[in-house]
């Protein structure tokens, strides 16, 4: 509520106060009410000493003492009422009809126009947004980009970790903010727009709050899907508005978040086109390089879609550069790690360099969640710090799934799962170029039953296609224990998920990576094109019948050759599976030193957290298995 409003409400109030209390004064006081006729024998029994008369009251005093009112009958007209108080000498007097003063009147004339005025102002303020909601139908063009003043955001480049690369893209931008003339010496241009490009959860926007922490410029917050409206035009006039806005506060900064919901690529229109949305995307690419200059304005934007946006958008003069955030490494995990850490009271044994290395593939988004979880679980236990054991807990967690203790299993169903696990555990040791086992469960974990998780010793870049070939190996390993133990009748659905993925690999090896002699380096399947980025609704068939069968048939030959030799491999160490099948039973769960243990012929030692974990603490679960409830550890995840 602004100050004009309060104003007219503060007024209406004392109008009403002091319209009471003039109603209040006007009024008589009190006394007895009697009929005309009681009165008129009153005075004839010479009852009443004085009388006043107005225009429809009578009032008067007793002889006796005490006063009374009486009302004149309506629409009469007594002409004996003053010969007969003249006869019983009663004192009369005349009242003065009562007329309300000036202000009075002038208030009551106004007081409805008042009362109008105030209402319509109400509802104009409600469609301007100056409700809770804080929009309305007036505000539909207005910019609904948030504006940070340059000593509200406290983020700075301390506070981003694991994407040096990017930082050092982006410092410039920081340099020209805090010193322009530097650059405008030699006639250099600072960038217009820079493109961040990463997964989600690599630290795209925090980067951005970071540039303007550290340049002390005023930062304007958007997202892409604020510009889009139901109505043709609100879009471009938002960009329209928050260009002025920047203009007024520059040099500043424009971040513009998930850029790929307004800037995607003019279609064709097939599919039924949004007008709107590339209204929207016209004006922000009129603002960003058009007549109009917008100096000392840098735009910043972050996507995971690059390959929709416009072309015309990525051209150098709007978007000039492109910063890939990309997932951190070993050394970017550790840094990350480090600074989610210091909001958390972490005990002496926990070392961020093991914990990165057990988390490839983790985005700054996922290690600051698994610093979380590690939070939790230590304060579940009513500890006063987080230690190791919490973190280890924490990484099971995320990478396996949560414990699912609660779901009870039979005997038989429960050895088939260990089996089953210690197929995929077995092979995936001992083919070549393979992750290490990290570790077997039987406990279920989210949608799995049971959990062989490997993790790799650095991280990867690409895979070889030995490496390949041992990864569908390990993935078969589970069904063939099931069969040597049960039989082929005996074979659950528990390995349709390892089926599906080892299909998946096989193929993609054979039609997009080129590993097979056969066929050759060749390309025989391509993404098809999204209809409504322009491209044609029907892809051409790139391969003959003749070729698909061929594929087929290298498919299925990449499939046998793996079968036979990861059943090869059980085998011949039946006796590994069968201790590693009773170590399950046993222990639930084991690490990689005890499958170490196994391997070499040993019974496995016990687990560090033996006393907490012994049998019958643990549960798996019930009925049948399910398609897809086995699962195997990947690179960083469990599916």
């Amino acid at each position: 509520m602004n100050d004009m409003t309060k104003n007219i409400v503060l007024w209406l109030v004392i109008a009403g106060v002091l319209y009471v209390v003039a109603s209040s004064i006007s009024s008589q006081p009190s006394s007895d009410n009697i009929s005309y006729s009681a009165f008129i024998s009153k005075v004839e029994n010479s009852g009443v000493e004085a009388v006043e008369i107005g225009e429809t009251a009578i009032t008067g005093t007793y002889r006796g003492g005490g006063n009374f009112t009486t009302v004149k009958p309506p629409g009469t007209l007594d002409t004996n009422l003053m010969p007969t108080l003249i006869q019983n000498k009663v004192e009369v007097k005349g009242i003065e009809p009562q007329r309300e003063g000036f202000l009075m009147r002038l208030f009551l004339s106004i007081l409805p126009i008042l009362l109008i005025l105030a209402i319509f102002i109400f509802f104009m303020r409600q469609m301007q947004g100056g409700g809770k909601g804080g929009g309305g139908p007036m505000t539909f063009g207005k910019s609904k980009a948030k504006l940070l003043g340059e000593d509200q955001i406290k983020t700075t480049f301390a506070d981003v970790a694991g994407v040096e690369e990017a930082k050092e893209e982006v410092q410039e931008l920081v340099e020209f903010l805090r010193d322009p003339a530097k650059f405008q010496r030699l006639g250099g241009k600072i960038p217009r727009g820079v493109l961040m490009v990463g997964s989600p959860g690599t630290g795209k926007t925090l980067l951005a709050k970071a540039i303007a922490g550290e340049a002390k410029v005023p930062f304007f917050s958007i997202s892409g899907s604020d510009f889009v409206e139901m109505f043709v035009g609100v879009g471009a006039s938002r960009v329209r508005d928050m260009f002025e806005q920047a203009k007024k506060h520059s040099p500043c900064i424009i971040f513009i978040d998930e850029i790929d919901a307004v800037g995607r690529s003019r279609g064709a229109g097939l599919g039924g086109g949004h007008d709107e949305r590339e209204q929207t995307l016209n004006q922000l690419l009129v603002e960003m390089d058009g007549f109009d200059g917008n100096e000392g304005i840098i735009v910043i934007a972050a996507t995971n879609r690059p390959d929709v946006l416009d072309p015309a958008l990525l051209r150098p003069g709007r978007f000039d550069r492109q910063v890939t955030v990309p997932l951190p490494d070993i050394r970017g995990r550790e840094q990350v790690l480090k600074v989610h850490m210091r909001q958390v009271p972490i005990a002496d044994d926990v070392e961020p360099a093991v914990i990165a290395r057990g988390t490839p593939g983790f985005s700054g988004a996922d290690l600051a969640n698994l610093v979380n979880e590690a939070a939790l679980f230590a304060a579940r236990a009513n500890k006063r710090m987080v230690s190791m054991e919490e973190f280890e807990k924490a990484k099971d967690k995320i990478l396996m799934g949560a414990e699912r203790r609660s779901m009870v299993m039979n005997e038989k169903e429960k050895l088939n799962t260990a089996y089953h696990e210690a197929g995929h555990a077995i092979v995936g040791r001992l083919v070549p170029e393979h992750d290490p086992v990290y570790k077997v469960s039987i406990i279920p974990r989210g949608r799995a039953l049971g959990v062989t998780m490997y993790l790799p010793e650095e991280d990867k870049y690409s895979q070889s296609k030995r490496g390949l070939e041992s990864s569908i190996c390990s993935l078969y390993g589970g069904r063939l224990a099931e069969e040597m133990t049960l039989g082929f009748d005996g074979v659950t659905t528990g390995a349709s998920n390892d089926i599906e993925r080892a299909t998946k690999l096989a193929r993609a090896m054979v039609t997009k990576w080129g590993l097979s002699e056969k066929l050759g380096p060749l390309a025989y399947e391509e993404d098809e094109g999204e209809v409504f980025l322009g491209k044609q609704m029907s892809q051409r068939k790139h391969v003959s019948e003749q070729t698909a069968e061929e594929i087929d048939r290298e498919v299925r030959a990449i499939i046998d050759d793996c079968y036979n030799r990861a059943k090869a491999i059980l085998e011949e160490n039946r006796d590994k599976l069968d201790l590693m099948a009773d170590a399950l039973m046993q222990y639930e769960t084991i690490d990689a030193d005890q499958i170490d243990d196994i391997m070499e012929g040993h019974k496995p030692r016990p687990p560090k957290d033996w006393r907490d974990q012994g049998p019958g603490n643990g549960a798996a679960a019930s009925g049948d298995k399910k398609p897809g409830d086995d699962a195997i550890g990947g690179p960083a995840k469990t599916h």
